[in-house]
């Protein structure tokens, strides 16, 4: 799951660099994080960011989710097209950033 995760990422967001961030695995883009994610006992754990939290906030309904992170249960497969829709958003508004 965490393999089919970290190739979700790459394929949506192909610039980015990954790297060791926070203990866990991350994906930069333009020298900034773009994403984290990590698997724990009962979830994966995927950390966008706060923006990228509340611009799918609706949704996220159904996942457990805080400022910045969510958490997808390891007995539900994982929203493969939200997760892509959520890296996106994140390329987006790194490249919006960085051209300022």
């Amino acid at each position: 799951m965490l393999q089919e995760l970290r190739a979700l990422i790459k394929a949506a967001a192909p610039d980015a660099t990954e790297t060791i961030s926070y203990a866990i695995p991350t994906f930069d883009l333009n020298g900034k994080h773009l994403v984290h994610f990590a698997a724990y006992e009962k979830h994966i754990g995927l950390y966008p960011g706060s923006s990228g939290i509340e611009a799918f906030k609706e949704d996220l309904k159904p996942y457990k989710s805080a400022k910045g992170s969510v958490q997808f249960p390891l007995d539900q497969p994982l929203p493969t097209e939200l997760i892509r829709r959520i890296v996106a958003f994140g390329v987006d508004a790194n490249r919006r950033t960085a051209s300022k």
